[in-house]
């Protein structure tokens, strides 16, 4: 089982999205946890809301920090920050391989509450892409390879 830590700066929507996921569909491989170097403390309800209307339930969601699992191992980092909008990405400070899946965070997205869920919709469903083809990959090659995990951060 490869344990995979999903990072972001608030641990609020992308990185608790991504925990779902990899922890959905990579169940059987993968165990998925998220934080993030300055977490906001809660959990987006948009987040809950998108990740249930997909069938993905959990109750124990919570934005923590990285400094939770100090002490644990990870196989794989991924960070979900978005640098093309000016965003810093934490540097988690381990020496587990390191790749970049940016999002846009749907937090930050203006507009009534009908736009605002089509935004995390619109989000959560790339990051779905890249924990399918993820998943897909190590199913296929039983290992996790970096350069193709790094690919799958350009996936849309």
């Amino acid at each position: 089982m490869k344990k995979i830590l999903v990072l972001c700066t608030g641990n609020s929507c992308r990185s608790i999205m991504a925990e779902g996921l990899i922890n959905h569909f990579g169940k059987e491989d993968f165990q998925a946890f998220s934080a993030g170097s300055n977490p906001a403390g809660y959990v987006h309800p948009m987040s809950i809301k998108t990740l249930e209307k997909s069938g993905i339930f959990k109750s124990d969601y919570k934005s923590q920090s990285w400094d939770e699992f100090s002490d644990m191992h990870f196989d794989l980092v991924i960070t979900v920050c978005d640098n093309a909008a000016g965003e810093a990405c934490p540097i988690y400070l381990s020496s587990a391989p390191k790749v970049h899946w940016g999002v846009e965070d749907p937090a930050k997205f203006k507009g009534s509450e009908e736009d605002i869920e089509n935004e995390f919709q619109r989000i959560f469903s790339i990051l779905a892409k890249r924990t399918h083809a993820m998943v897909d990959i190590y199913r296929t090659d039983l290992q996790l390879e970096i350069q193709k995990l790094k690919e799958i951060g350009n996936l849309i």
